[in-house]
């Protein structure tokens, strides 16, 4: 008589989760004295406070701090606050977190190198910031030397990944790779992607990530894009944004289907020290049970807030006024950054 044997299978399959869904944790950077944040100090961590309590009514929200009693005293209810040392230039946890990617459904940690959107900025403490805390991760962690941020892509869950062309391809971040192929192929090793999607035309006034897709369109399920539109003709975003809305039209998923595409309109033009803010109403955030949308004080911010809840039915949409935020050209999305349920902290 023989005796069969199993074969353990070898096949290797890697996940890129897309943002809605289920997660772990959200993480912050906490905006301290030697953050850009100086000048408004206490303003923008009152901003901060505002989304760490309000993803905490959901999930756990895992705050870095450059001091945490200091940190800490800024919190009346901490429940579901998670606080660790970590020290860092700036507040874009967005940018310069881990990236997690799920490979036959055990997760890493993919730490992408971050170079402040092509060396505009120091960043040598947040490149740092993901391997000191890595250790709180229940999670495999990867260095990685590819230059990649996380506002700049957007993955819809099931292979597909949208990005722009204007920052991925960009000179200032992997200046080696020339053709759009060898970042695809890049891509696809790392985070499993099956196919990119490359958006040509789109940016917003005051934006100095050189258009991160995180800021003009957004999965809000594998086959639904929500994208900002702009509908005035004298506006100076009225050609750029109207190219990527015919763009986005011709998008193809993996069974050449196209996308169902949901509007959002952009806010009047807002101005700080007499400069154009990138005010973008697609910089929202997904969490369990919610999503947290920008608002501005503009006459725009409620139709903002219904197309949300029309687009996120079985969620409670809150807005969260981010007029603070934008003073340093950037959002809700990009100050914060998701881990999905398959992380879990360790203290």
């Amino acid at each position: 008589m023989s005796l069969s044997t199993k074969t353990k299978s070898t096949t290797t399959t890697k996940h890129l989760p897309a943002e809605f869904e289920p997660q772990s944790f959200i993480q912050l950077i906490f905006p301290h004295a030697k953050s850009d944040w100086l000048e408004y100090l206490e303003e923008a961590s009152q901003t901060f406070v505002a989304i760490a309590t309000n993803i905490a009514k959901f999930e756990t929200c895992l705050v870095i701090c450059d001091n945490i009693s200091r940190v800490e005293s800024y919190f009346t209810n901490t429940n579901n606050i998670f606080f660790v040392q970590g020290d860092s230039n700036d507040t874009w946890a967005r940018d310069c977190s881990g990236i997690t990617v799920l490979q036959n459904n055990e997760p890493t940690v993919i730490d992408f190198t971050f170079t402040g959107w092509g060396n505009k900025f120091e960043a040598t403490l947040d490149n740092a910031l993901t391997s000191k805390i890595a250790q709180h991760y229940d999670a495999d962690y990867k260095k990685q030397r590819f230059i990649l941020e996380g506002g700049a892509i957007e993955s819809n869950g099931a292979g597909i990944l949208l990005t722009t062309s204007h920052c991925l391809m960009n000179p200032n971040r992997n200046q080696k790779l020339t053709q759009k192929f060898e970042v695809e192929a890049i891509l696809k090793k790392t985070l499993g992607i099956k196919k990119t999607l490359w958006l040509n035309h789109g940016y917003l006034a005051g934006d100095d990530t050189d258009s991160h897709v995180d800021t003009l369109a957004r999965f809000v399920s594998k086959d639904t894009i929500i994208y900002v539109k702009c509908e005035d003709k004298e506006d100076e975003h009225f050609e750029a944004l109207s190219k990527m809305e015919a763009e986005l039209r011709d998008l193809r998923d993996l069974e050449q289907a196209p996308f169902k595409l949901i509007a959002l309109p952009m806010t009047d033009p807002i101005y700080y020290d007499g400069e154009r803010l990138p005010a973008t109403y697609a910089n929202f955030l997904i969490i369990n049970g919610a999503i947290l949308v920008p608002t501005y004080n503009d006459r725009h911010d409620e139709e903002a807030l219904q197309i949300m809840r029309s687009a996120f039915s079985d969620r409670e949409v809150i807005g969260i006024d981010c007029s603070v935020l934008i003073r340093q050209h950037g959002s809700l999305h990009c100050v914060t950054m998701q881990f999905p349920q398959a992380v879990t902290l360790k203290s």
